[in-house]
């Protein structure tokens, strides 16, 4: 599978086209696409992303750097998806390498390979991507030469630990800055002949590289660890990067338009970046910390560029509360008048309620009339006080009622199961949501005639994750989640049954994903094996095989249970202590015993719950 030119790969892949799903994933040639002469370019970048072309596509991160990299002529960026399970079988039969899309070029033939790492579950398709390229998959047998750098950024850097046999180094944090920063050194140490051990301990010293074979992991005799200790001359503690001035970083003016649909068919603006609100189970919205804006100018001028580039008849506003926006009258006003006037729809992702107004509304009547998305997370007040949603049911109701006026008929709420403190009556609170809320809907003189009203309930198994303050916590067990979900049927009131549609995720993904999201480096056996046994896609619940990951744990000797369901004492070195992601252990430790009292803690415009980033960035965050 090596050596092929990508005149070759060509010749080989297009009598394939037509045996499989959605070939045009796999030609490249889009509308945006970037083809450099690669013998003018000083570093090559194969940027993987592990998962399908429409979902990776979609992907705004992806579309952020690959717009950067190529604005530098000597540096080139190309795209690289996991081939879908038929196309990679008809790859590996006619020996056709993992290639990059511009060029066609192998991914084994670029200087560096990175992969965004944004859920867990893909492990497994990096080490398959890994081997569809004729690269080896643990870092140990890569050898001395300066080529085929694998590194890795993306949210579940925050604990890289599972896989970190696999990569040479890891990005924490913010990638604008860091990842050109990264790409200048290769460049300087490839001139100069220099190996990758010399290569990896100067990366180290740039802020917010991690090269994990440069520390060592000891462990007591419990499995727990017990020291992380640098080897070489290397940061104890490495530090995540930020990008401090958020209204005027890199920002593409135009995207890859793809041939085919992809999950998020549209533009993208990205209006802020951090959380204010300290949810206590939302991973997000510590790590992505500082809290920042854009102006809504620098909004509407994005969105303009993007409306003219791209020829998307559809904008998407992109956050983890575009609601929280300080300018969010301005931002949608401005807004509006951009994509009216070009005639492009806009969306908004999930709105909170308890910032849901009459204005808001007939604002976001202008921009769409389907139904409207929330997301309570808890059925009852004592729950959502436990985990800092800071949402009434007076709040919840009224946002409806504001829906209903509006013309909506179609709700959809997100909901958690297996809450730290959860109890039958925090499960029943979630049928009593959804009941109030189709009564509401025919108690409403101002209901929209002639549509019937939708409640749509989904649940989600809570997935206890690193720097929150729940990641002390067990994950509920199979038996008692299968015992919630029963109770939560039962408590659907039979004549609103036939209007309230509930669905939830299976336990056994969850489950994975919340071993994987707590792990250590002994994992790394365990995903080999379970790759080596057929696991590919695990988030897709129909090619998820529980079975292949059940005979990994048991040839490794590993119990799930261990990183599961086992609760944490304050004091135990968790795999990702000796990396700062600016949010203090202290902090979390405040905040889980808050949540076990069941007191909220403001958010961070209300009053600063002290929880270290000001302190880290040398500045308030308002």
């Amino acid at each position: 599978m090596k050596g092929l030119s990508a005149i070759s790969i060509l010749s080989k892949i297009e009598p394939l086209l037509l045996r499989v799903q959605k070939p045009s994933q796999y030609i490249g040639g889009e509308t945006g696409s970037i083809v450099k002469d690669r013998e003018k370019v000083r570093v090559s970048f194969a940027f993987c992303f592990p998962d399908t072309y429409e979902i990776g596509m979609s992907h705004l991160g992806m579309k952020i750097l690959y717009g950067l990299i190529n604005q530098r002529e000597e540096f080139c960026c190309e795209r690289v998806f996991a081939p879908d399970t038929d196309f990679e079988e008809l790859m590996r039969e006619q020996n056709i390498p993992l290639y990059a899309l511009e060029s066609l070029t192998p991914v084994a033939d670029f200087d560096m390979i990175g992969f965004t790492l944004q859920y867990e579950l893909a492990y497994t398709n990096i080490l398959n991507m890994l081997d569809l390229a004729g690269i080896p998959i643990y870092a140990k047998d890569r050898g001395e030469s300066l080529d085929k750098m694998i590194f890795a950024g993306g949210p579940c850097v925050c604990n890289p630990e599972p896989i970190a046999d696999f990569f040479d180094f890891f990005i924490l944090g913010e990638g604008e800055e860091v990842n050109l920063e990264v790409m200048d050194l290769y460049a300087q140490m490839k001139e100069k002949g220099a190996s990758r051990s010399e290569f990896l301990c100067e990366a180290a010293k740039i802020e917010g590289i991690y090269v994990p074979s440069l520390y060592y992991v000891s462990y007591n005799e419990n499995g727990t660890i017990k020291t992380v200790q640098p080897l070489e001359n290397v940061p104890k503690i490495v530090r995540k990067r930020i990008i401090k001035d958020f209204d005027k970083v890199y920002y593409p003016d135009t995207f890859v338009v793809p041939f085919t649909e992809i999950v998020h068919d549209r533009s993208v603006v990205e209006v802020l970046r951090g959380c204010i609100r300290g949810c206590r189970f939302c991973q997000a919205g510590f790590i992505y910390r500082p809290f920042r804006e854009k102006s809504p100018d620098t909004i509407c001028s994005q969105a303009a560029d993007l409306c003219r580039n791209t020829g998307y008849e559809e904008l998407s506003l992109s956050s983890l509360s575009t609601s929280d926006h300080s300018e969010i009258d301005e931002m949608l006003t401005k807004l509006l008048e951009v994509t009216e006037e070009k005639r492009v729809s806009m969306s908004l992702p999930s709105l909170r309620v308890d910032n849901f107004s009459d204005a808001l509304m007939e604002k976001i009547k202008r921009i769409r009339k389907s139904g409207l998305t929330f997301a309570p997370e808890a059925g009852t007040q004592r729950l959502r006080d436990v985990i800092n949603k800071n949402v009434s049911d007076e709040e919840i109701m009224n946002t409806a009622e504001i829906a209903f006026s509006g013309g909506y008929f179609n709700v959809k709420l997100y909901f958690m199961m297996g809450l730290p403190t959860e109890t039958d009556d925090d499960i029943a609170g979630i049928a009593d949501i959804a009941d109030r809320i189709i009564e509401l809907f025919f108690k409403n003189p101002d209901r929209p005639r002639g549509k019937m009203v939708q409640v749509s309930v989904s649940i989600a198994t809570f997935v206890p994750k690193p720097f929150t303050p729940f990641e002390f916590e067990p994950q509920a067990t199979e038996e008692e989640v299968r015992h919630k979900q029963e109770h939560l049927v039962s408590s659907i009131n039979p004549r609103n049954a036939r209007r309230i549609k509930v669905s939830w995720h299976e336990f056994r993904i969850s489950q994975l994903e919340g071993v994987l999201a707590r792990g250590d480096r002994k994992l790394s056996d365990v995903i080999y094996e379970a790759w080596k046994n057929g696991s590919r896609f695990d988030s897709w619940s129909d090619r998820f095989k529980w079975e292949c990951w059940e005979a990994a744990f048991e040839k490794c000797g590993i119990a799930p249970e261990f990183y599961a369901s086992r609760r944490r004492d304050y004091d135990e070195i968790m795999p990702g202590d000796h990396l700062n992601y600016m949010v203090d252990k202290s902090f979390l430790i405040r905040e889980h015993k808050k949540a076990l009292r069941a007191e909220t803690t403001q958010h961070c415009r209300k009053n600063c719950s002290g929880c270290g980033v000001n302190r880290e960035v040398g500045r308030s965050c308002f």
